[in-house]
């Protein structure tokens, strides 16, 4: 259960990096994580921290802050995060940056995990959600190729 978008964005990737690895910053980009906060004293991307996000589900509701934990920061080529469920990891959210030509294309992708609950939940709501996804992962990366792309 994984899905990806990507969007050719006309900037570098360390400028890239710079805004979709400061967490603190998804408000301005995502349509439904408003806010976020680093937690546990950490204050920028590392493999382990933490940090929680304020989402709108579907940008209407129910509000709800979620903690997630950073799986994977690679500068300029890869930042993801779990969405945490107690101890264990339900939703795998990440970008991949790849230089190509005068530019990089981001790829923001989601990869649920392979547990029971989330299985049954993907057959009920999947397709709606499946869409609601990639209608986010494409607005939240042309809001930020809008803003590298003016840099």
């Amino acid at each position: 259960m994984r899905d990806s978008v990507t969007v050719h964005m006309a900037a570098s990737p360390d400028k890239v990096w710079a805004l979709l690895s400061d967490v603190t910053r998804i408000g301005e980009f995502s349509p439904e994580t408003f806010e976020a906060e680093w937690l546990e004293g950490a204050s920028g991307p590392a493999v382990g921290a933490k940090f929680r996000g304020h989402v709108k589900r579907n940008g209407r509701g129910p509000v709800y802050w979620t903690t997630c934990k950073v799986l994977t920061c690679d500068t300029n080529r890869e930042f993801s995060f779990g969405v945490m469920m107690k101890d264990k990891v339900v939703n795998t959210w990440g970008y991949e940056l790849a230089a190509n030509g005068e530019g990089t294309d981001v790829t923001e992708f989601y990869d649920l995990a392979e547990s029971l609950p989330m299985k049954l939940y993907w057959a009920v709501a999947g397709k709606a959600r499946g869409r609601t996804n990639r209608e986010g992962m494409r607005t939240t990366l042309e809001r930020i190729k809008a803003v590298v792309e003016k840099a």
